[in-house]
């Protein structure tokens, strides 16, 4: 049960009791020897769940965010580029929305060295700062130029936050809720894109209103930056850098007292089996090093994610629905709640049917929904069959995006990163997700104009279809497996 913890009393122990010398069974077995039964209770109970949910919260913040500006741009585009005097230009109205995506990649490159240099919640203060001062500067904008500055400066704060998000988030949580804490990002990034789309839903009745949706964007993020004061650090991070003392102190705050001793010996254990690696992370051994094949999977399934084109969808549903003769302001409300809905059954099944089979499903529905886009393209279909056809499609494509292929590459690739590696190679990755995402966004409007619907959404599905074969050779599951019993299954194969 979610509440269920040890009622054993609980001593701090100093760091000397968690010598490297002692292994996980020889510190077992002492517990075992001092007490049979608090022991007993501590190996077979969970830690409460509570404990750690504030910490989630005020993390996923930087995920409302991210959503946020993905869809900020949706609705107000129009105005935008009526007002700054680009209408009709597709090119520009890309930029507007990609610039934010190069600006991502940016800032994804230099997330691993902030995480790991400067620690995980000063990570999250820090893309915080260039997401208040881009959006101020967007919302002040009166030429292309101003605003592109603006839309970069943002798109640094989100390459920065969701790489940290991911790895805090996995760090605190315990095992057993450690798939539905990972739901919490999807989520919080769905409400976010739903924030921003019935925030801009006034734009077009008062003039000047998409300035406003900027300005309202620095309210959480100086949220999450004063809230970052008060969560707990990573103890991963803290041990990592030698601070064993502190590192105990936030097991304590996380997981309870009772599940502290387990927690600091099982990263003890991993200490002693990479004794031989250096400190140091370097690009090269990303790439060609013990571990490059586990980074190649995590680049691969984050690219395959963006090739699918759900960011298409989020970027242009309201172009794309006018078109059909949907409203946009009907149209973008259900996308937000097929979103919303799939992130939600995602977070109750996670750690139930696990990561994998979750994955699975989601690429083999995201496909067909796409093959229903296709079919909504034939000249033999009546006019109203070729709509429902169309909104059903995007529909259930989002949904099934939602229940997997969006919260779980965030989730796994930190669970099966080795902690040393965590970081920067989870930065490197995401830089991916930023490169693929960034022509998208760029060239989707022109793609579809020369290549027609038909075409460009059975690329799409192909994608998909592409997804669910390397899903099912690559990936590895690991639901209710602490992070320290992931990496020492890792370190065991040849």
């Amino acid at each position: 049960m979610w509440g269920s913890q040890s009622s054993s009393m609980y001593k701090r122990t100093s760091s000397r009791e968690y010598s490297p010398m002692v292994d996980v069974e020889d510190n077992s077995r002492l517990l075992l020897d001092d007490d049979d039964d608090v022991s007993k209770e501590t190996e077979t109970t969970n830690p409460p769940w509570i404990c750690s949910l504030p910490h989630v919260l005020v993390a996923t913040l930087s995920s409302f965010l991210f959503g946020y500006h993905l869809g900020v741009v949706n609705e107000p585009l129009e105005s935008i580029s009526s007002d700054l005097g680009f209408t009709g230009n597709t090119l520009a109205e890309g930029l507007v929305v990609s610039v934010c995506l190069g600006g991502a990649f940016i800032g994804s490159l230099f997330s691993g060295g902030a995480a790991d240099g400067l620690g995980r919640r000063r990570a999250f203060q820090l893309s915080a700062l260039p997401m208040i001062l881009g959006a101020f500067v967007s919302g002040v904008s009166n030429s292309l130029a101003v605003m592109l500055l603006g839309r970069f400066l943002v798109g640094t704060g989100m390459g920065l936050g969701p790489p940290v998000a991911a790895l805090y988030v996995t760090e605190v949580s315990p095992a057993f809720v450690r798939g539905t804490y990972g739901s919490f990002i999807q989520i919080a990034t769905c409400l976010g894109l739903m924030a921003a789309l019935f925030i801009g839903i006034p734009v077009h009745s008062i003039t000047g209103w998409w300035r406003v949706c900027f300005w309202l964007s620095t309210i959480p993020a100086a949220a999450l930056a004063l809230g970052m004061f008060f969560c707990a650090e990573s103890p991963q991070w803290l041990f990592k850098q030698g601070r064993i003392a502190e590192a105990e102190a936030e097991f304590e705050r996380l997981l309870g007292g009772s599940h502290v001793k387990t927690a600091m010996a099982e990263l003890h254990k991993l200490e002693l089996d990479k004794t031989d690696e250096p400190d140091v992370v370097t690009l090269t051994e990303l790439l060609y090093g013990r571990h490059s094949r586990v980074v190649f999977i995590g680049s691969t399934l984050f690219a395959l994610q963006q090739l699918s084109g759900i960011n298409a969808v989020f970027y242009f549903s309201s172009t794309v629905f006018k078109s059909a003769g949907v409203p946009s302001d009907m149209a973008n409300i259900f996308v937000g709640i097929s979103n919303l809905l799939g992130s939600l059954i995602a977070m109750v099944l996670m750690d139930k049917v696990g990561r994998k089979l979750l994955l699975l499903w989601s690429f083999i529905g995201m496909a067909l929904a796409m093959a229903l886009q296709v079919g909504a393209t034939s000249s033999y279909l009546p006019h109203f069959s070729a709509l429902c056809l169309s909104v059903g499609g995007t529909l259930v494509f989002v949904l099934t995006f939602a229940l997997g292929a969006g919260p779980v590459p965030g989730l796994l690739l930190p669970e099966i990163f080795p902690s040393r590696i965590r970081a920067k190679a989870l930065a490197l990755c995401l830089s991916v997700h930023w490169v693929i995402n960034f022509f998208v966004g760029l060239l989707f409007l022109k793609l579809l104009e020369q290549l027609g619907p038909r075409l460009l959404y059975s690329m799409f599905s192909t994608f998909c279809l592409m997804a669910v074969m390397f899903v099912k050779r690559n990936v590895i599951e690991t639901k209710g497996k602490t992070l320290q019993e992931i990496e020492i299954s890792l370190l065991a194969k040849p």
